[in-house]
């Protein structure tokens, strides 16, 4: 399996595939990153057409268990982000 792609080479690809340069591509990257972020934090969702939805989960508290001791202790609510991946990228990659 390869090494994932970092943001340097995604900043890069980006700016090749928009005709664009470095700068503009990272900026626009980092924007988009921005409003995914805040909207995510906010409980709402963020569709990313072609690639899949952003979403947030509320979890209640719950028991768990720490696998050292054995030990079982309530851990409290908290929230989880969720991505559902598009059938249009599981075709791509399957195809």
């Amino acid at each position: 399996m390869s090494k994932p792609m970092t943001k340097t080479q995604l900043v890069a690809a980006v700016a090749e595939a928009m005709g664009s340069d470095k700068k503009t591509a990272g900026a626009a990257l980092d924007a988009v990153a921005s409003v995914v972020a805040r909207e995510v934090a906010a409980g709402g969702a963020v569709t990313l057409p072609g690639l899949g939805k952003v979403a947030c989960k509320a979890r209640p508290e719950r028991q768990v268990r720490n696998p050292a001791t054995g030990e079982t202790m309530t851990k409290p609510a908290d929230k989880q982000v969720k991505f559902a991946i598009a059938k249009a990228l599981k075709d791509v990659v399957n195809g």
